[in-house]
């Protein structure tokens, strides 16, 4: 499966895009300097009811768009 075909599976399930969110993880704080990929994944699990490979997705995103580093 694609990367693409993971964010579009992602937003079919959430509703929410893929822009949508690194907007939302950058109000949480989730794009600052030092963040785990466990904050994130665990924020994902609990609020959106991905998997880890789908929270996984999200994080690979947020660090080619959102600046996680």
């Amino acid at each position: 499966m694609s990367f693409q075909a993971y964010l579009d599976n992602i937003e079919k399930q959430t509703g929410v895009s893929p822009d949508e969110f690194v907007r939302l993880a950058t109000e949480k704080g989730f794009t600052q300097p030092g963040t785990k990929a466990t904050q994130i994944t665990d924020w994902l699990k609990a609020d959106y009811a991905l998997g880890h490979g789908h929270a996984m997705a999200i994080v690979k995103l947020l660090k080619e768009r959102g600046g996680l580093r």
